[in-house]
C-alpha cells in the first residue's frame, strides 16, 4: 500500500540464493519438532515486524479490538507508521489507537504519559530532555505479549503496564515516592499524518475525565470520544493550550494543542490505575463501555482475560513444529487479528461514514479495511477461521456503501481514504456470498458490487467505453485496469450464481480487459495510450512510485496479475512452455528499477517481490501448467527465509495481516491463488502436523509424512483415506474436515499434480 520514503535495499538472502540455489540456501539443520502447549500465546512474539519495514503494532489489545494501547516513540517517519520501531529508545506516551502494518501513519489518539517532578506538556527532544517529557527506555526492561505490555521509563523510574478489552485501555503505573506524580493527557499528539483539529477535556468528578479528539490526517475527519477513570481521587487537574514550541501555555479546556495534567502524591511503589474507554459516538458511550467491560480494578484479571481471548483464537490452528516455526506461525496468526477493528460502542451504536450515529445496526461495525492488501489472502483466511465475523465484515462494508455510494476502498475510522487501486471490497463480498455466507443482505450485496463497478471515476468511464484506461489519462493505469478486471470477474461469478445472465456476460467481458494491457511484441503488460499506441519509452524493470503506469511495481511483477483467468494469461504468453519459461525468468532476472522505485518492492528473488501484494499468488502459478514442484521450491524458500523469529522478521510492510496470512496458508500447504473462486492451490506444507478447528464442530487434520527441509515435494495426497490427485482443494472440501495427508519426498513427483485434469482452474465453484 502507498508508502513514502526511500526505496528498500534488496534482501541479501534472496540475492545470494537466487532461484538456482534455493535448496542450498534453505537450512537443512534438523530441529526437534514439538507439539505446542495448551497456551499458544507463549509463541507469539510481538517484536517480530517491529524492526526493518514491518510497521506492526506494539502494545496491548484483544482480537479485532477497537483499542490498541501501546507506546509511541518520539521519532517520526515511514518506519514509525505504527508509532513504534525497534531501533528506538524513546517514549513520549501510550496512546489508545494504532495502525499495524500500514504505509501511512495515523491515529495515536489520547496519549497518556506518566511523569514526576516539574510539569512538562511538550514532547521535548532526546538531546534536551529538560524541555519536554520524553523518557528513554531499554528493551531489557520491556515486556510484550498478547494483551499485555510493560516498560520502565528510565527518566522517572516509573513502571508502566498496559492491558485492554475491546473498547477500554487499562493502565497500571507503579510510581516512586513523589509529591508531584502526574499523568499527562496529550490530545495534540498523533502519529504520522494525524493532526488534531478540535479537542476537549474536562473533569467530571473526583476520579473521572471526559473529552473528545477530532483530527485530520489519512482519515480526513476522525472523531473519537473518551472517558478516563482513576483508581484514586485526583488531587489536582488542569488543562492548557500549548502556544508555541517553547512550551508556553494558557489555561484552556478546548483547543487543537490541548494537554491535560492530573497530579497525585504517591508513595514508593504505589500503583495508580487508569481505565480509558473510547467511543466513536459520545463520552457517555465511552463511560458505558468502561462499565460494561471493566467494572472493577483487578488489572491482572484483565491481563488474564486478554491472554485467554488470544489463546481461544490461536487454538483454532494447532501445529507441530520446531520453536522457531511455532513463533513465526503464531505471531503471523496474531497479526491477522489486529484488524479489521471494532468501531462501535458496547451497545452497538456507531458513527458512520455519513457522520451520523447509527443505532441497533444488527451487526458489529468494523473499520480499518486495507482491502487492496487483504482481499488476496487475509479475508479468505477469515472465511475458514473467523466465519462468525465474516458476516459482520461484509455488513460493515454494505453499510459503508449505503452511506457513501460505493463499497470501501481503504476505510479508516469512519472515513474513506481512497488509498490504492481497484475496488477491492468486491472480491471479499463476492467470495463470502459464493462460499455460502448469508448473514447479510444478499440483494444489497449484489447492488453494492455492481454499483461500485459502474461509476465513472478513476478510469472506469474509459473502461466502460473502450475496455482500457489510456495511460496518458490516469496514473497507475495498468495496475488499475488489472485490478478492475479481477474485481469484475468476481462480480460476474456472483451474477451467475444469482441468475443474472446479462450481468454475467457483461462483467465476464470486462474481466477479460487485462488482455488490452498486454503487448505481445514485448511480452509484458504495459501502458496503452490508444488502441494502436503504447506508452514509450518502455523498460520492464523501471518502477516510479505513484507516478508511472504501475502501483508499487513494474511490468515484470504486474504481468502475472491475472489470478482470475490464468488459462487466458497462459495463452497470451504463448502457451504452457513459454509461460513456464517466463515464470522461471521472473525468479532469476535482475535489473535496475530506478531511483524512484517504491520501497515496497522488497523481498526480491529476481524480480519476484514478496514484500508487496501483487506478487503473492505468483509462486503458485506453476500448478496451472503441471509443475507443482516449482511452486514447492519457491514457497518453501519464502516461508523459511522471509519470515523469521527476529524483530526484522517480516521481509516488507506487514500490510494489516496480508503478509501474515500468506505465511499461515503457505505453512499449512495451500493458498487462495484466486481470491474468490473457492479453491486453494497446494504448495509445500512446512509442518509435519496441523489441526484446524472449523465451523459446526468439525476438524481438519493435516499430516505431512516424511516432511523436512529437503523432503519438500508432494509425492501423493490422500483425503479421508482416498487418493487425491488434484493440485488444489476446494473450500467446501476443506469445510467437511477429516484427514488430509501429504506424502513428501526429496525429488519432484513425475505424476502428482501434473496431468491436465488435476490442475487448478479459474472457475471451480458449482455453477
Amino acid at each position: 500500500m502507498k508508502r513514502i520514503r526511500s526505496r528498500f535495499i534488496l534482501s541479501a538472502t534472496a540475492l545470494a540464493c537466487g532461484i538456482v540455489a534455493v535448496a542450498a540456501c534453505t537450512s537443512t539443520q534438523k530441529v526437534a519438532t514439538q507439539a505446542p502447549s495448551s497456551s499458544l500465546t507463549q509463541y507469539v512474539d510481538p517484536y517480530i515486524g517491529t524492526a526493518f519495514h514491518g510497521h506492526v503494532f506494539m502494545g496491548a489489545n484483544v482480537p479485532f479490538g477497537a483499542v490498541q494501547l501501546g507506546p509511541v516513540n518520539i521519532t517520526e517517519g515511514w518506519d514509525w507508521c505504527s508509532g513504534y520501531h525497534y531501533s528506538d529508545s524513546t517514549i513520549v506516551g501510550f496512546s489508545h489507537t494504532h495502525l499495524s502494518g500500514t504505509g501511512i501513519g495515523d491515529l495515536g489518539d489520547v496519549t497518556v504519559m506518566p511523569t514526576t517532578g516539574a510539569v512538562r506538556v511538550t514532547e521535548g527532544r532526546v538531546k534536551h530532555p529538560e524541555r519536554g517529557l520524553v523518557s528513554l527506555f531499554s528493551h531489557q526492561e520491556e515486556q510484550a505479549k498478547p494483551g499485555y505490555y510493560a516498560v520502565r521509563l528510565k527518566r522517572y523510574d516509573i513502571k508502566a503496564e498496559l492491558t485492554a478489552t475491546e473498547r477500554v485501555g487499562f493502565h497500571q503505573y507503579t510510581f516512586p515516592k513523589s509529591d508531584a506524580a502526574h499523568l499527562i493527557f496529550d490530545l495534540q499528539q498523533g502519529i504520522g499524518w494525524d493532526l488534531a483539529t478540535d479537542t476537549h477535556i474536562e473533569q467530571l468528578n473526583d476520579s473521572t475525565l471526559v473529552g473528545y479528539r477530532n483530527s485530520k490526517g489519512w482519515a480526513v475527519d476522525q472523531r473519537l470520544y473518551f472517558a478516563a477513570v482513576f483508581s484514586k481521587p485526583i488531587r489536582n487537574f488542569s488543562s492548557v493550550q500549548v502556544l508555541d514550541t517553547l512550551g508556553n501555555t494558557k489555561p484552556a479546556a478546548t483547543g487543537n494543542r490541548l494537554k491535560g495534567v492530573v497530579t497525585f502524591a504517591t508513595q514508593a511503589g504505589e500503583q495508580v490505575k487508569l481505565k480509558v474507554g473510547i467511543s466513536p459516538v459520545s463520552t457517555a458511550g465511552a463511560q458505558a463501555n468502561i462499565r460494561a467491560e471493566i467494572p472493577h480494578w483487578n488489572f491482572n484479571k484483565v491481563v488474564a482475560q486478554a491472554d485467554a481471548a488470544w489463546n481461544r483464537e490461536l487454538q483454532k490452528v494447532q501445529i507441530q513444529a520446531d520453536e522457531t516455526r511455532l513463533k513465526t506461525f503464531y505471531t503471523a496468526l496474531y497479526h491477522t487479528m489486529i484488524a479489521p477493528s471494532i468501531f462501535n460502542d458496547h451497545n452497538g451504536d456507531y458513527r458512520g461514514t455519513d457522520k451520523q450515529v447509527h443505532q441497533n445496526a444488527g451487526f458489529t461495525n468494523l473499520t480499518t479495511f486495507s482491502l487492496w492488501d487483504t482481499y488476496r489472502a487475509a479475508h479468505p483466511l477469515f472465511t475458514i477461521l473467523q466465519p462468525e465475523r465474516v458476516n459482520d465484515m461484509v455488513s460493515s462494508m454494505l453499510a459503508i456503501y449505503q452511506q457513501q455510494g460505493k463499497l470501501p476502498v481503504w476505510h479508516l475510522m469512519g472515513n474513506e481514504t481512497n488509498c490504492m487501486v481497484g475496488y477491492s471490497a468486491v472480491p471479499v463480498v463476492a467470495d463470502a456470498y459464493l462460499k455460502g455466507f448469508r448473514g447479510f443482505d444478499a440483494a444489497l450485496a449484489y447492488e453494492a458490487v455492481r454499483a461500485t463497478a459502474m461509476r465513472d471515476e478513476l478510469g472506469l468511464k474509459a473502461v466502460k467505453a473502450g475496455g482500457f484506461i489510456p495511460a496518458n489519462s490516469e496514473a497507475e493505469s495498468v495496475s488499475k485496469g488489472l485490478e478492475y478486471a479481477i474485481d469484475d470477474w468476481c462480480i460476474a461469478q456472483m451474477a451467475r450464481k444469482l441468475g443474472k445472465a446479462d450481468d454475467y456476460a457483461y462483467f465476464s467481458k470486462r474481466a477479460k480487459n487485462y488482455e488490452n494491457y498486454f503487448d505481445k511484441r514485448v511480452g509484458f503488460m504495459r501502458g496503452r495510450v490508444a488502441l494502436n499506441e503504447w506508452r514509450t519509452p518502455f523498460n520492464p524493470f523501471t518502477s516510479v512510485h505513484m507516478k508511472s503506469d504501475f502501483t508499487e511495481g513494474n511490468p515484470w511483477q504486474y504481468t502475472w496479475l491475472v489470478p482470475q483467468d490464468v488459462e487466458g494469461l497462459i495463452g497470451l504468453l504463448g502457451g504452457e512452455k513459454r509461460f513456464s519459461q517466463k515464470l522461471d525468468s521472473l525468479f532469476i532476472v535482475k535489473g535496475d528499477m530506478g531511483a524512484e522505485a517504491s520501497n515496497d518492492i522488497s523481498g526480491l528473488i529476481g524480480m519476484y517481490a514478496h514484500g508487496n501484494e501483487p506478487s503473492h499468488h505468483v509462486a503458485y502459478l506453476y500448478n496451472y501448467v503441471g509443475q507443482p514442484w516449482k511452486t514447492a521450491d519457491k514457497v518453501r524458500f519464502i516461508t523459511d527465509n522471509f519470515y523469521t523469529a527476529k524483530p526484522d522478521g517480516i521481509i516488507g510492510n506487514e500490510d494489516v495481516g496480508q503478509m501474515s496470512a500468506w505465511h499461515i496458508f503457505s505453512t499449512l500447504g495451500f493458498y487462495p491463488l484466486n481470491p474468490a473462486n473457492g479453491a486453494y492451490v497446494f504448495g509445500s506444507p512446512a509442518v509435519k502436523h496441523a489441526t484446524i478447528r472449523l465451523a459446526a464442530g468439525k476438524t481438519l487434520t493435516i499430516e505431512a509424512k516424511n516432511n523436512s527441509s529437503t523432503n519438500k515435494y508432494i509425492q501423493a495426497i490422500t483425503l479421508n483415506g482416498k487418493a487425491y490427485t488434484k493440485s488444489y482443494i476446494t473450500h467446501q472440501e476443506l469445510l467437511q474436515g477429516g484427514n488430509l495427508i501429504f506424502e513428501m519426498g526429496a525429488t519432484p513427483s513425475p505424476t502428482w499434480g501434473v496431468g491436465a485434469a488435476d490442475r487448478p482452474k479459474s472457475v471451480m465453484l458449482p455453477q
